[in-house]
């Protein structure tokens, strides 16, 4: 079965999966059902098995899924079984030099081999030892290696264009910072994390909850 056919949620909640797995396998277990593992997931154990079912038969009845064994499988369908993920990461201001500083990238299998900017201020420093290269010269990176993934953590009003040089020079992932949506080809995948979207929909059950009822000014108006 090919990608188009499966649900991009369904492959989100792979790595899900796969890491609480990974701590199962640290707590010695050896088994574990779905009904278990949905409530350590808050996932219901029908989607975890539909989930699954996409890419095959797993666990023994009786007894459920192998961890470890289920684990690896994930990690292989998403690719991480192998060599690790080399990146580009474009912007190294704050959120772009705390990203470079971040170490789980490494120990999940990734990791930002070169790094850009447009800043002639930051232009041939050194962060955590990367030297920063003028972003200008992209396009013949990624021309001379084909790097197939790419972090952008520009301004808004820079993400388009810095997200059109990757797709040009043939990265089919991007993980964008930039807080505006952008469109990309077919066989290019974006995933955008804006975190002050995500607080302000979190800001919500911060309120009174929402009583049905919605105040008609224009009808108060017109009766009058």
């Amino acid at each position: 079965m090919n990608e188009t056919e499966i649900p991009d949620i369904v492959i989100r909640r792979l790595p899900l999966y796969a890491r609480e797995l990974g701590l199962l396998a640290g707590e010695g277990r050896e088994f574990i059902s779905s009904q278990e593992l949905g409530q350590r997931l808050g996932v219901t154990p029908a989607q975890i098995r539909k989930d699954l079912s996409y890419f095959g038969r797993f666990g023994k009845r009786g007894r459920g899924y192998e961890v470890v064994g289920l684990r690896e499988r994930l990690r292989s369908i998403l690719g991480l079984n192998g060599r690790v993920k080399e990146m580009v990461l474009v912007g190294v201001g704050q959120l772009g030099r705390a990203v470079l500083g971040y170490g789980g990238f490494r120990r999940g299998g990734f990791e930002v081999v070169r790094v850009f900017d447009s800043d002639p201020k930051q232009i041939g420093s050194m962060i955590d030892n990367h030297r920063v290269d003028d972003v200008a010269s992209l396009p013949k990176y990624l021309e001379r290696t084909r790097v197939s993934m790419g972090i952008v953590a520009v301004p808004a009003e820079a993400a388009p264009s810095v997200i059109d040089l990757l797709v040009a020079g043939g990265v089919r992932a991007i993980l964008s910072y930039a807080p505006i949506a952008t469109s990309v080809p077919r066989g290019v995948h974006l995933r955008r994390i804006d975190p002050v979207m995500e607080l302000e929909s979190m800001a919500y059950y911060l309120e009174e909850p929402f009583d049905g009822y919605v105040e008609d000014h224009q009808s108060d108006m017109t009766s009058r």
